[in-house]
Formats: structure tokens, sequence, C-alpha cells
């Protein structure tokens, strides 16, 4: 799946804050993916990094996926197809959620 070209529907922009958990901010874009099943059973999330404004759906690659060593979720990292990040540059992103669980980055 790494290198695949995805369409993220964004339903936290960056800029907003988590419905149930109001202090969580969302720094990045952060949706799903369409169609595509995780193993949570709900469609595939996905963080969208590059992108420096809130969107509505965005268009890109997936340039890593975040494992999660204590619960069953996965999320994906999704980036312009052109920009290109190492492990820390990517879980500097999405530490602010990513802080709560055991991860690691597969690229």
């Amino acid at each position: 799946m790494i290198g695949e070209i995805v369409k993220v529907i964004v339903d936290r922009p960056l800029g907003s804050y988590h419905p149930e958990h109001k202090e969580l901010y969302y720094p990045v874009n952060y949706g799903y993916i369409e169609g595509i099943m995780a193993p949570d059973g709900e469609e595939q999330d996905a963080y969208i990094i590059g992108v420096n404004e809130a969107v509505k759906e965005f268009t890109g690659k997936i340039i890593a996926v975040v494992h999660r060593l204590d619960d069953v979720e996965e999320k994906w990292v999704v980036a312009p197809e052109n920009l290109s990040f190492s492990e820390k540059e990517i879980m500097e992103q999405i530490k602010f959620q990513e802080q709560y669980f055991k991860s690691e980055i597969r690229m």
C-alpha cells in the first residue's frame, strides 16, 4: 500500500478539535479513505501531512503506515506526491494523537 495514491475524505480538518475529546487539537488534516476497511471495522483513517491549510478532501501518496502495538488500528500517512518526510518528521506531526499509543512507523 505504501506508494499508492488515495483520496482522503477529511472529517477533522487542520485547526479543528476532536468532537468528543475537546482538548485534542488537530494540527494536520485527518480523515478516512472511503471504501477501505481497517482492522477496527471502520474505514481506514489517514493523517495528511505536507498540506498547511484545512481541506475537505485530498488525493496524495501513502508514505507510511503507523502501526499501533497497543491498539487494533493502523493509521496511514498521506502526503503530496512530490514531498518526502523522514520517520522523525512524520512522528513530530502526528504525535498530538500518537502520544497516547505505543506506535511505530513503517515506511
